[in-house]
């Protein structure tokens, strides 16, 4: 049983220290930002300019728009120009949502839903009358997602 904890212990720090290895907090900082979108390039981009919640930030990022592979639609990247501090980016800072990259996400998300469904869809609050514990830990996942993109 010990061997096997051991074994576990031992690939877990491997696959950490190759992950810290490949993403440097420095190039992980000043990375871009993509989305695929079901839609064609000049409908992404028309003239020019940013859909709505990027726009807003347009003086802060740059983008990018190119077909995607095997022509799915067009990917849209974005990444701020200013690359923010290591601290900014820490994982307490990502927690408290004081990442600055977290605006970004979300107003790139939300550019995505308005392009394909021609609006940003949430969902229903509050979910029940009454709160269970399954819906707390729901919450609690939904608003770090939120933050994140990711859950």
């Amino acid at each position: 049983m010990s061997a096997l904890v051991v074994a576990a212990a031992v690939g877990t720090g491997a696959v950490a220290a190759r992950r810290s290895a490949r993403t440097a907090p420095d190039e992980s900082a000043d990375r871009w930002l993509t989305v695929t979108v079901n839609r064609a390039p000049t409908d992404v981009m028309p003239g020019g300019t940013l859909p709505e919640p990027l726009d807003r930030m347009a003086d802060r990022l740059h983008a990018r728009v190119r077909p995607a592979p095997g022509d799915r639609g067009t990917e849209l990247a974005v990444r701020l120009k200013d690359t923010p501090s290591g601290a900014g980016t820490s994982l307490p800072a990502r927690l408290t949502g004081q990442d600055p990259r977290q605006e970004v996400r979300t107003a790139l998300r939300e550019a995505k839903a308005i392009l394909e469904a021609g609006e940003v869809m949430l969902p229903d609050s509050p979910p029940t009358t009454r709160e269970t514990p399954a819906g707390k830990v729901l919450g609690i996942v939904a608003r770090r997602s939120g933050g994140e993109g990711v859950l």
